[in-house]
């Protein structure tokens, strides 16, 4: 099993301190991806634009959050 597919099942788990944990580090696997996934969006030349489309958030959005420039 995946990281991904065992944090999904135990985020179904009716124990709430084990769903919540698990939640929270699908949040924090989820937020390791987009940046993944945007960086190498931009590495193969996509727009701020074209990224926030599929995204489908505002370009300034995607831009604050994943502009390396921007200071994070």
């Amino acid at each position: 099993m995946t990281e991904a597919t065992t944090l999904a099942a135990a985020a179904g788990s009716p124990d709430p301190e084990i769903g919540l944990r698990a939640v929270r580090a699908l949040r924090r696997l989820l937020e390791r991806l987009e940046a993944i996934q945007v960086r190498n969006a931009r590495d193969q030349g996509w727009s701020w634009q074209a990224i926030a489309d599929a995204l489908e958030v505002s370009k300034q959005a995607v831009h604050q959050k994943h502009n390396r420039k921007g200071g994070k």
